[in-house]
C-alpha cells in the first residue's frame, strides 16, 4: 500500500492543475458530486468516484489523473487519527473544504475532539501550501479553526459571505437563492433534502464563482442534479412518498436529517431511524440524544436496531433488528405518508423499502 501511495503522489506532481481536497463528518460525497457537476460545466474534471477515499481509493483517482484533466476533486475520509495528514500528503490539495465537523466514527477518535484535529489536518495542509480554504461562514466551529491569513471563500446566510444564500423552501426539495459581486439569482429548484444540502449547494457554487463559471451554468448544474445511492432520495410510490437516506448514520446527520424532516410542510409523515454504528462508548448516550430530539420535535415513528431496542425495551415502535420491523410492516401497511428511511449502512434500511 505504501508504495501505491508514493506512485500516486509521483504521478500527482506531474500535473500543475488545482486539486480539491474535501473531508467532513457528513455530505462530503455529495458536496464532491456537486462541486464536481459544476466545474464539469466548464472544464475537464477528475473526481473520486463513489466513495473511494481512503489510502487505497485516493491513490487510485490520482493515478486516473490525465494530461487532459484540468482539475481535481479529491474526497477524504477518516476514522482515525492522523488519517487526513496522511491523504493530503499523497494528494498535496491546493484548495479544501471541510464540510462539517460532528460526531462520526468515535470507535476509532475516541470522542468530538478526536475527529476535530484530524479533519483540521486539511486546514493544515492547504495553510503549508499557501492554498484556499472554502468554509462555511455559519459554521462556529470551522471558523474557530481557520488559519489566520490563510486565502478564504467563505458561503452562508451570514450577510458577510462570500455567497450568501436564502433557504426558501423545503417540499421537501430544497429551494433557494444566492449573490455573490451584485449578481442575484432566481429561486433554484433542486432535487436533494435538507437544509444540510442547502449548505452542500453554497459550497459548490463558492467554487463555481472560485473558478469563474457563468452563474447561469451553476444554476443549471445544481438544478440538474439527482442523487443516488440512497443519499437524500426522495421516491414516490403507488402509496407514499419515501425519503431514503441509509448510506450512513452518526448523531450529527441524524440530528439534521430529523430537524429537516419536521420543517416539512404536511403532518403525514413517519420516521423509520436505525441505530448508529461505530460510535464506541459514547453509543447509548448518542442514541438517548437523539430519542429526547425526537420528543422535542414532536415526531412520531418506528426504531430499528439493538441499541435503540435496548433503550426503548417496552416501545412497541422500536425493534431489534430489520428482519422483525419488515414482519411488522408487512402486517401493517402505511398510505399517504411522507417517510423518512436513515440510518447506519450495517442496518440495511433500504431492504424496507419496496414495502412502502
Amino acid at each position: 500500500m505504501i508504495f501505491l501511495q508514493k506512485l500516486a503522489n509521483h504521478h500527482r506532481n506531474k500535473f500543475s492543475i488545482p486539486v480539491i481536497g474535501i473531508t467532513g463528518s457528513n455530505g462530503k460525497t455529495t458536496s464532491k458530486e456537486l462541486i464536481s457537476c459544476v466545474l464539469a460545466t466548464k472544464y475537464n474534471v477528475l473526481f473520486t468516484e463513489g466513495n473511494l477515499n481512503n489510502h487505497i481509493g485516493v491513490p487510485l483517482t490520482l493515478l486516473r489523473l490525465k494530461a487532459e484533466h484540468e482539475i481535481a476533486v479529491i474526497e477524504m475520509g477518516a476514522n482515525k487519527f492522523f488519517d487526513i495528514q496522511e491523504l493530503t500528503e499523497i494528494a498535496e490539495p491546493t484548495l479544501g473544504i471541510i464540510t462539517n465537523i460532528g460526531k462520526a466514527h468515535l470507535e476509532g477518535f475516541k470522542n468530538f475532539e478526536g475527529v476535530l484535529k484530524t479533519k483540521k489536518e486539511l486546514y493544515d495542509s492547504i495553510e503549508n501550501s499557501n492554498g484556499k480554504i472554502i468554509i462555511n461562514n455559519d459554521d462556529s466551529i470551522l471558523k474557530d479553526i481557520l488559519p489566520s491569513g490563510i486565502n478564504v471563500i467563505s458561503y452562508g446566510e451570514a450577510n458577510d459571505s462570500d455567497i450568501q444564500g436564502e433557504l426558501v423552501n423545503m417540499t421537501p426539495f430544497v429551494e433557494f437563492k444566492w449573490q455573490s459581486n451584485g449578481y442575484d439569482s432566481p429561486i433554484i429548484s433542486t432535487n436533494l433534502i435538507g437544509k444540510y444540502n442547502f449548505y452542500n449547494f453554497l459550497a459548490a457554487i463558492a467554487f463555481g464563482v472560485q473558478f469563474e463559471i457563468d452563474p447561469q451554468l451553476i444554476n443549471k448544474a445544481l438544478e440538474t442534479y439527482n442523487p443516488t445511492n440512497n443519499r437524500s432520495q426522495v421516491k414516490e410510490t403507488a402509496k407514499n412518498k419515501l425519503i431514503l437516506d441509509c448510506y450512513n448514520a452518526n448523531p450529527t446527520s441524524m440530528k439534521s436529517a430529523l430537524e429537516s424532516f419536521a420543517q416539512i410542510p404536511t403532518n403525514e409523515k413517519t420516521f423509520i431511524i436505525g441505530d448508529m454504528l461505530e460510535l464506541g462508548e459514547e453509543s447509548i448516550k448518542e442514541h438517548e440524544n437523539i430519542i429526547e430530539l425526537i420528543d422535542q420535535l414532536n415526531l412520531k415513528g418506528f426504531f430499528v436496531g439493538s441499541i435503540f431496542k435496548t433503550i426503548l425495551i417496552e416501545n412497541n415502535n422500536a425493534f431489534d433488528s430489520r428482519e422483525n420491523a419488515e414482519a411488522y410492516f408487512n402486517d401493517n401497511q402505511f398510505t399517504d405518508q411522507l417517510i423518512l428511511l436513515k440510518g447506519s449502512r450495517g442496518i440495511g434500511l433500504e431492504k424496507l423499502e419496496s414495502l412502502f
